[in-house]
């Protein structure tokens, strides 16, 4: 296997990451490789694991542990291109991904794997089989209400760009979870993630996040309704 790790740190730029870590806060540390050039060098590594047509998760979680950021892109890279092998099992691996080293630009890349799940689900849902979409439904729901925001944010945005096909149901229940009186309702990613999530539907659906703001506007963050509002 291409020693992938030996081969970012090779890489190494102090001033771009200086300018990265200040980014996010000097939260963590960073080799200085920009997005272009980390992908080019991932590019033959991934084209290798992706031959093996499972998911590595004991590879996911070392470049998870890893100190520099770039290895965590590394593994969002991996399993973005692995998750057609994603199932409802890996959800508790993708949760305790959420939780540990968290900011927006890791959780909000692991969104889309929850929401190629309920996708997935869903269409097997259509063919008269619908145990896999509401097990993951039902998850779902589940982290809508979780003691850490993080694992509450995916629940808000994992649907989207789901456009006609989002589950109006499932984001109506997530949002309304954390609104004002839940734990969570002042939280800067949490109004935030409630107004993506509604101004995204809106470009398809401004009737119905119309009527949601109506109904909830007394409840919900001005942040939020700022968001929700752009493409209204």
């Amino acid at each position: 296997m291409i020693n992938i790790i030996e081969e970012f740190r090779q890489y190494k730029n102090e001033e771009n990451a200086e300018k990265q870590a200040a980014y996010l806060r000097h939260q963590f540390e960073f080799i200085g490789l920009k997005t272009p050039e980390r992908r080019l060098l991932a590019k033959d590594f991934l084209k290798e694991k992706k031959a093996d047509r499972q998911i590595d998760w004991e590879l996911v979680f070392e470049f998870w542990n890893l100190p520099e950021r770039e290895f965590q892109y590394l593994a969002l890279d991996y399993l973005h291109q692995m998750k057609k092998w994603v199932i409802f099992d890996d959800m508790e691996k993708i949760k305790k991904l959420t939780v540990s080293k968290s900011w927006w630009d890791t959780v909000d890349a692991l969104d889309e794997l929850v929401g190629h799940l309920l996708l997935t689900g869903r269409k097997q849902a259509t063919e008269n089989d619908s145990t896999a979409y509401e097990q993951v439904k039902t998850l779902v729901k589940e982290w809508a209400q979780a003691e850490n925001f993080w694992i509450r944010r995916i629940a808000i945005d994992c649907q989207l760009s789901f456009k006609n096909q989002t589950d109006l149901e499932l984001l109506l229940y997530n949002i309304e979870k954390n609104l004002l009186g839940s734990s969570f309702a002042d939280e800067f990613f949490i109004t935030k993630a409630i107004g993506w999530a509604l101004r995204d539907l809106a470009k398809t659906n401004s009737a119905w996040v119309i009527k949601f703001i109506e109904e909830h506007e007394n409840k919900m963050a001005k942040l939020s309704i700022r968001e929700a509002s752009k493409h209204l």
